[in-house]
């Protein structure tokens, strides 16, 4: 037998407006850029895409199911700018065939970080998703699939969940296959749900690359390879950006149409079914414990935090923002920990990624900066004034942000070249 087993991330940052070390102001965030892009996304993908999804849910009388995790962050921008679509979410809630995963409520790193922090946007995410769509999560994805045998450990502490989402990493791996139900080391009450990487990228990313041998890829022949794991394994865990359609892949890439015709050619298995993450995660045992002592991601071809943690800008960027915790935290300034949280999303440091090489067309996708020496700038001179702003409310004390070595940096934005040497030159100083 094979499951198909859809999980779909939706998510949009809250983008920094243009914020420099002369600005005073709190307002940080570019609302006519956030809901120009919003609207943009909801008109090409989100709507036509759950139209889609219920006409194929309603189709197959039930057969025909499908997960999402939508962030905290989207769904505030949707109540905002985009209304229609979280009806047409809620409408996909509706039918019993849709499941809501948890997830840190601002798309953040802080698993990383603080366990505090990580642990009450869980919490915040979890009241979103019961508000909106009326289900309580049981199974757990981490922000961009970071994931490491702690991170499963403190996700079965909370008692909460049955199962949690990773990537199904090759070097993690070995000779195992992704499409089986795993356990997470020392976590006897947790399943392990993982990511076939490269069915999965197929539809994500290779779907309309004209230069790839498979081209152009259609149901009947995705739903071969699909049938191919019958008898060695139980499941295909297919996850992917919800932006996949109509967003990564245009309708004109013939997109949608492969999606519409994919559940019919995959139901014509008689051993073939769909089903949620839930739903994988009960019907099958797990075959044996899986560890993995190393943070492994979703991201790029490694696979492994070097995204957003992979230069020194990106590094001093996450490290002087959550040791602002405490004085953000202590300010009990409703606003202030909001400003504090949103700069938390993990899209801020993918802005600042240098890696231009063979993943540089993703990282440029959705960025708002020509350079990633823009972003950490921009990202660096807003902190200095939350920074400010907590101090004034928080004790001296308990401010622990370093402006001096901020301002330093920032300086050194005239050096046009080698630019980046010039930043880590800075961070071992």
């Amino acid at each position: 037998m094979a499951s198909v087993c859809f999980y779909f991330q939706v998510h949009q940052p809250y983008r920094l407006r243009n914020y420099t070390i002369f600005d005073t102001d709190s307002h940080y965030f570019d609302d006519s850029k956030n809901h120009q892009i919003c609207r943009k996304v909801a008109d090409k993908c989100y709507l036509p895409t759950n139209r889609l999804m219920l006409e194929l849910i309603k189709k197959y009388e039930g057969k025909f199911r499908i997960s999402y995790s939508i962030t905290g962050v989207v769904l505030d921008q949707m109540e905002a700018y985009a209304g229609d679509v979280l009806e047409s979410f809620k409408e996909l809630a509706a039918t019993g065939c849709v499941e809501f995963l948890a997830e840190t409520y601002y798309h953040s790193l802080s698993s990383l970080y603080s366990h505090k922090e990580f642990l009450e946007q869980i919490d915040l995410h979890t009241q979103a998703i019961q508000k909106h769509f009326g289900q309580t999560p049981r199974v757990f994805r981490n922000t961009e699939l970071v994931y490491n045998n702690q991170i499963a450990e403190l996700i079965e502490s909370t008692g909460r969940f049955d199962a949690i989402l990773a990537e199904g990493a090759d070097h993690i791996l070995g000779y195992k296959s992704p499409n089986f139900v795993y356990q997470p080391l020392r976590c006897p009450n947790l399943k392990l749900l993982l990511k076939n990487y490269s069915l999965s990228d197929d539809i994500a990313f290779r779907f309309s690359n004209r230069g790839w041998k498979e081209w152009p890829l259609d149901a009947t022949k995705f739903t071969k390879w699909v049938n191919a794991v019958n008898g060695c394994g139980y499941t295909v865990n297919l996850f992917m950006d919800y932006e996949t359609f109509g967003e990564h892949q245009w309708e004109d890439t013939g997109i949608f149409n492969f999606m519409r015709h994919l559940p019919g050619e995959i139901l014509r298995h008689p051993d073939n079914s769909f089903k949620t993450v839930s739903e994988t995660a009960a019907a099958y045992s797990a075959c044996e414990p899986l560890d993995i002592p190393y943070t492994i991601s979703w991201a790029d071809i490694e696979r492994d935090l070097s995204a957003w943690l992979g230069n020194p800008m990106q590094q001093n960027a996450l490290t002087e923002l959550y040791k602002l915790e405490k004085a953000v935290k202590g300010t009990r300034d409703e606003k202030i920990i909001s400003d504090w949280r949103r700069l938390q999303t993990s899209d801020h440091f993918y802005y600042m990624c240098t890696k231009w090489f063979s993943d540089g067309d993703v990282h440029k996708y959705f960025n708002p900066y020509d350079t990633p020496y823009d972003s950490y700038i921009n990202f660096m001179n807003v902190m200095e004034d939350l920074s400010s702003r907590s101090s004034k409310v928080t004790p001296v004390e308990t401010a622990t942000v370093q402006p001096v070595k901020i301002k330093s940096i920032v300086k050194q934005r005239s050096l046009r070249t080698n630019r980046e040497r010039t930043y880590i030159q800075t961070d071992s100083e």
